[in-house]
């Protein structure tokens, strides 16, 4: 199948100028930096890293023009010589992560395009890069209260905000839009792409948060790049240790919250931790200018606590498998470097369920088990093979497990009460789902720099090796999840099947069950010209070409989507020459590959095996000296429905479209950056990005052929909403698939029938839309010794009809599997603000040294609420049950044809409130001897405000069933909290 080649009505046209004192652009790779300048023609250049004694020399072409491509993060020294004289004086230069530093040198000009921080030359402007991006080292954030993982400081970002399931939403994207490197290595979650591997703060060194404009060395994200490197060995041996304890005494109580009949329903009163970190580490030589190691283990002691909704349940867990990690760098020579990097960030959970209905600790009534993470390692090496052509290798494996399991499983099968939309567990087990699955990335790529004249080529290759070995079912004797709705009579289930009359309320009982090993093979090209028109223009064009291979059970390719062409292109203007200021641009494409999810559910031996029947009551029973619940099944209401899966490895063809689209995203960016003064700078951009296609699993009930006066039912196929679908059929009514049928999803697909059976026609889907627009402006000082400040307001809107690969408008984490479009209705007439829309964000961070031994930091998150829908469970164009912008008003009770319906369209329910995040942290510093203590106290959430973040979106929990929980919080702000660190270094 082709995916999407460039096309001029894809991408508007924007034009970014960057400010360059130097002939050369900047450019770097994701896991070190690059210095370049100007200097006397043919002049030797040299730089050297004091800390490990790295040192390289290059000649100056005959304009004056050096490079160092490929540059280990660090501080260097760099001098310039002529026939064996030094010319001019030598320079302290930072490199930075992802960045190029500009210097000249030697008299070729003057300093004005640096800016020179104590006695390091720092460019808080870099004039030679094109894309968003935030660099934030360690240093800077142990001066702030900043939460101690990479998420938290990807927020610190300009358009980045907090989203559902954990995750961050960049530039409007949904939270699986992500991807996250450590040292070069993808630890993004390819399952589902919620999550990605995580180590220690103290063992990073930098970051390095993309949120635009990023480089076609990336790819496979249309969401944002959180890029880091971790700590490496020096020429000094060193050692410490640091302990981190956020104890219980130490946090205020949550908030417990009330309906409107001031009942409790969300109890969080007795939710609280006691977490307790010691990592110890030490690095140095091996081999003194040579071998370097860098090591670090961290005992790690988690006990949370906390109760169910309900506050019937008290959960008591604990956590305390230790985390490990090494560096280890071997500079071979001045041409040929190599670096190691292994850690395990497996981690187990136990957790004690005990009965609490009389508000004290009962009796144990069950243990849930849980393990995530694995062992990850990468190697790297680069070589410098002449002055003007440079490359890296990287190979490494990438695991994470995923299990979830519980004593009762065997026993006690799940049940959920979905009448009461605190949705609670009734049944005697908590687990949703037993899990056993393990995912294993391997990694290999190859990046070049090739410097001929007044171009430079980059240009490399990528290719990702994704496995998933996957075993899941549900809970309990029977393997059935049962889950209570109402309803009324007249109602046409997701089955077919009409509800009876007298009966408000049904039990759907779920069988979800697969195993397997299932993989994908992601693979990419890339190429990149960035030439240097003048000394103060420079144009970049790139290609990405990308290729995603999903295959099934059986190692077979089931979809593959080859073929797709990332055109990324911008250019810099050096309007002054004083390397002071820049505006800077980009346009390109980016795309999305599928998760390893949808080969499990899709191409596996899937069952998802469905049964309705009328709720006749619920039968209490005692297990543990608690008294639980489970439904009584009165008659069965239609047939099994197995649409979705029923246990065999079907005609695939009749499943995947043949002619998948991929999901990709066009972006276009306007910038401009200035310093002013010697410390500061500001900038704002502009940002336009437009999602097009949705990968997603429809509900095709017709093919467009009749047998025995009925459509051919397709049931759930993965395709593109709103377009053409190429599916393998059966075309003669023998029940045999002998065709292939094409149908146009925007105006077929779904029949639609009357009251009584009688076929109507059919209808389609509305395309899928993502917009999101955006002004962000930015304010920085950089820190002197004395004090610090950044700011970032941004006004941005993201509207459409489609969040992403992952929906959170119905909190269903299934990506590309969302219920989004499932039938034409879910998102007819649904065009409006989407989840992630926040329209205002302001974030304030800084650090004021008092003395040479205590330092202040503050940090501010201030953001607008997100849009509140009010989703109905009906339509008045069909009679199948199931969520819609459109809510029962009148006469809900009579068949859906003479029912009346009223539009809520997207945001009809306002806006969740303003939130307002203070941090606020104390640091004493002091030296004893040899000994370098730091204390730092911090606190978060100051004001202690617990907002609500999310709300029931539900109007409806059936047809004209209002539900009483609508626009009540599912989730909150964190109750304010204090965290102690307190390390000694040697």
């Amino acid at each position: 199948m082709k995916g999407k080649s460039f096309r001029r009505s894809g991408l508007c046209v924007a034009m970014g100028i960057c400010l360059a004192s130097m002939m050369l652009p900047a450019l770097a790779a994701n896991t070190d930096g690059s210095l370049s300048g100007r200097v006397a023609a043919g002049a030797e250049v040299t730089v050297r890293n004091a800390d490990t004694g790295f040192t390289r020399t290059v000649k100056a072409d005959a304009q004056g023009n050096y490079r160092f491509p490929f540059l280990p993060i660090g501080t260097y020294q760099l001098q310039a010589s002529k026939d064996g004289q030094a010319v001019g004086e030598t320079v302290q230069v930072v490199v930075s992560l992802g960045n190029e530093s500009n210097v000249s040198l030697g008299g070729a000009t003057d300093l004005a395009a640096v800016q020179v921080i104590g006695s390091r030359v720092i460019t808080p402007v870099d004039v030679r890069s094109t894309e968003s991006a935030t660099n934030i080292t360690k240093a800077e954030l142990e001066r702030v209260p900043i939460a101690r993982d990479a998420q938290a400081v990807a927020l610190l970002a300009p358009g980045v905000v907090q989203g559902q399931y954990g995750g961050a939403s960049f530039g409007g994207s949904s939270v699986s839009e992500n991807a996250v490197y450590i040292n070069g290595l993808n630890v993004t979650d390819f399952y589902k792409r919620v999550g990605f591997s995580t180590i220690p703060f103290g063992f990073f060194k930098e970051f390095q948060v993309k949120t635009g404009g990023y480089s076609v060395e990336f790819g496979r994200t249309t969401g944002g790049v959180i890029n880091a490197v971790t700590q490496s060995g020096t020429n000094e041996f060193k050692y410490g240790a640091e302990l981190v304890w956020e104890p219980k005494s130490l946090q205020s109580t949550g908030d417990d919250h009330y309906d409107r009949q001031g009942r409790a329903y969300r109890i969080s009163s007795k939710d609280k931790y006691d977490r307790t970190n010691l990592n110890v580490h030490a690095s140095g030589p091996l081999v003194r200018d040579k071998l370097f190691f860098y090591a670090m283990y961290e005992f790690r002691d988690y006990q949370p606590q906390s109760t169910n909704n309900a506050g019937g349940t008290f959960f008591d867990g604990k956590s305390d498998k230790g985390f490990w990690g090494t560096k280890l760098d071997w500079q071979i020579s001045d041409r040929h470097l190599l670096e190691f990097l292994a850690f395990s960030d497996k981690n187990e959970t136990t957790t004690d369920n005990y009965d609490f209905t009389t508000g004290r600790r009962g009796v144990r009534s069950n243990t849930q088990y849980s393990e995530v993470g694995g062992v990850n390692w990468a190697l790297t090496y680069t070589g410098y093979l002449s002055e003007n052509f440079s490359m890296k290798a990287l190979y490494g494996e990438n695991k994470r497990d995923r299990i979830a399991s519980s004593l009762n499983d065997q026993d006690c099968d799940a049940v959920q009460d979905r009448r009461d939309g605190s949705l609670p567990q009734i049944g005697c087990v908590s687990s949703a789902q037993v899990e056993n699955g393990a995912d294993k990335r391997e990694a290999a790529r190859l990046d070049f720099e090739w410097q001929l004249g007044d171009h430079l080529l980059r240009f490399g290759l990528d290719r990702e090796t994704n496995t998933s070995d996957n075993e899941s079912f549900y809970p309990g004797p029977s393997r059935k999840f049962y889950q209570i709705y109402p309803t009324a009579p007249g109602t046409e289930l997701e089955n077919g099947g009409i509800v009876p009359a007298g009966v408000v309320a049904y039990v759907r009982a779920r069988q979800q069950e697969v195993s397997g090993t299932f993989e994908t093979i992601n693979s990419a090209y890339y190429l990149e010209d960035n030439w240097q028109v003048t000394p103060n223009l420079m144009l970049n064009a790139g290609m990405r070409v990308e290729s995603f291979d999903n295959k099934n059970g059986a190692g077979s390719t089931y979809i593959k989507i080859d073929d797709m062409i990332a055109p990324r292109a911008g250019f810099s203007w050096d309007f002054r020459g004083d390397g002071r200021s820049k505006v800077f641009g980009n346009i390109g494409r980016y795309y999305l590959p599928l998760v390893n999810q949808i080969n499990v559910k899709q191409a596996g031996a899937f069952l998802d095996e469905r049964t309705y029947y009328a709720f006749q009551g619920l039968e209490a029973f005692e297990r543990n000296g608690t008294t639980y619940y489970r439904p009584i099944l009165g008659a069965q209401i239609g047939p099994i429905d197995n649409s979705q899966g029923d246990g065999t490895v079907g005609d695939l063809r009749s499943e995947v479209d043949r002619d998948l689209d991929p999901v990709y995203q066009d972006e276009a960016i306007l910038g401009y950056q200035a310093m002013f003064g010697d410390t500061w700078s500001w900038g704002v951009r502009g940002i336009y990005r437009r999602l097009h296609n949705a990968i997603d699993d429809m509900n095709i009930s017709s093919n467009g052929i009749v047998c025995n006066g009925k459509r051919k039912d397709m049931g759930y196929v993965m395709a593109n909403p709103g377009k053409n679908v190429t599916l393998y059929t059966d075309t003669n009514c023998d029940g045999v698939n002998d065709a292939y049928v094409t149908i146009d999803t925007s105006r077929a697909g779904w029949a639609v029938y009357d009251a009584n059976g009688k076929y109507l026609g059919e209808r389609g889907w509305v395309k899928p839309k993502r917009t999101y627009r955006a002004l962000e402006f930015m304010l920085d000082r950089a820190w002197d010794d004395k004090w610090a400040f950044n700011a970032s307001y941004t006004w941005s809107k993201s509207e459409g009809n489609a969040e992403g690969p992952s929906n959170s408008d119905f909190g269903f984490d299934n990506t590309s599997r969302t219920e989004s479009f499932d039938d034409p209705y879910v998102n007819l007439d649904g065009d409006g603000p989407l989840p992630n829309d926040r329209r205002h964000q302001l974030k304030l961070r800084g650090a004021y040294a008092i003395d040479d031994h205590w330092t202040v930091g503050a940090t501010l998150n201030a953001q607008s609420g997100r849009p509140i829908n009010a989703f109905g469970m009906g339509t008045p164009y069909d009679r199948r049950i199931y969520h819609s912008f459109y809510v029962c008003v009148d006469k809900c009770t009579l068949p859906y044809d003479q029912r009346v319906y009223q539009l809520r369209g997207r945001g009809a329910g306002g806006r969740t409130p303003w939130i307002y995040d203070v941090g606020a942290s104390l640091t004493y510093q002091k030296s004893f001897g040899a000994a370098d203590l730091r204390v730092k106290l911090a606190v978060y959430n100051l004001l202690n405000q617990q907002r609500a973040v999310e709300v029931d979106d539900s109007y409806e929990t059936g047809v004209g069933v209002v539900n009483k929980f609508y626009g009540l919080g599912t989730g909150y702000q964190n109750p304010r909290y204090a965290q102690l660190t307190v390390s000694v270094d040697f």
